[in-house]
């Protein structure tokens, strides 16, 4: 048995043209990548036009990026980003808040729901966070390469050793400093948010769930921030003003995401399921509101 594990993966894979190209941002692009293959199979199979799949991930890229920077600087570093305004644009130095990048989609498929599918945002939400749950499992192997975001010290033969010092060891070549054995909690929501992708996948294709308006996106949030509200228990504080506070940033801010998922659910079931007829084009974007539009019924009203 081992007593902890010695973590000692790079987080540069290579350097090119002077650029360090990292683990973390490869795994950013798979997310991406994978998120719309997954999303595209989805959209194809429910005879939707091309265009959406192609306009959803330009909002979502963009708003994934401006939500988590902008997170960051106002729920964890304003004191500091209050001083140096210049450097909220340096988004390639770090600094990424998931609870942003969360706020920022929310608003990304609002002014993507009204501009471009005519549908309500639970339609367009019950089939992107599928790919979003797996796209968090990505992002937090990102964190693991780049020995960040990691828990309190533990005894547990899985505990890690991560290296604290990289930058000095890049520039100067010095040894490396490990911290004590301590939790891998990157690990541990990126087992949370597989487990979660799996579940949603399956209710979507094996069910007929996804009728019920708002209730994958509910679950989605349920599972995601209750994961992250009790890991966070075993995680270290992200910032110096977390130590005194009973509950951290990080948990304060899931709290609200998790209560809002439970009110989708209830509501899904207290709603009868909502069909939609399938566009009559499905290769060009709607020119008017009406070439699209979705009629909405429940299953009751369909003539047999």
């Amino acid at each position: 048995m081992l007593d902890f594990i010695t973590w000692t993966v790079h987080p540069e894979i290579f350097t090119l043209m002077g650029k360090e190209i990292r683990w973390y941002g490869l795994f950013f692009a798979v997310a991406f990548y994978l998120g719309l293959v997954i999303t595209s199979k989805m959209f194809k199979d429910e005879k939707v036009p091309d265009a959406w799949t192609d306009r959803l991930f330009i909002y979502i890229i963009i708003a994934t990026a401006v939500g988590a920077r902008l997170g960051h600087v106002f729920f964890y570093a304003w004191d500091y980003y209050s001083q140096h305004l210049d450097e909220i644009f340096k988004i390639w130095e770090g600094g990424l808040a998931s609870h942003g990048g969360a706020i920022g989609i929310i608003l990304a498929v609002w002014i993507y729901s009204k501009r471009t599918t005519h549908r309500a945002m639970c339609w367009t939400f019950d089939r992107m966070v599928i790919s979003v749950a797996l796209a968090g499992m990505f992002i937090r192997l990102g964190n693991l390469t780049n020995h960040e975001i990691f828990g309190h010290v533990t005894s547990l033969p899985w505990g890690f050793r991560f290296i604290t010092n990289w930058p000095e060891i890049n520039r100067f070549g010095v040894d490396p400093i490990f911290t004590e054995p301590s939790h891998p909690t990157q690990l541990y929501e990126a087992l949370c948010y597989l487990a979660t992708f799996i579940v949603l996948y399956k209710l979507y294709w094996k069910t007929s769930i996804k009728h019920r308006e708002g209730f994958i996106f509910g679950l989605f949030l349920v599972c995601i921030f209750l994961s992250r509200f009790l890991i966070e228990f075993v995680k270290n504080d992200q910032e110096a003003f977390e130590a005194n506070m009973l509950l951290n940033m990080g948990q304060l801010l899931s709290i609200p995401f998790v209560l809002g998922g439970i009110a989708l659910m209830v509501r899904a079931f207290k709603r009868p399921p909502v069909y939609y007829d399938q566009p009559r084009q499905a290769s060009a974007a709607p020119k008017k509101k009406s070439d699209f539009s979705a009629n909405v019924h429940s299953k009751n009203d369909i003539k047999q």
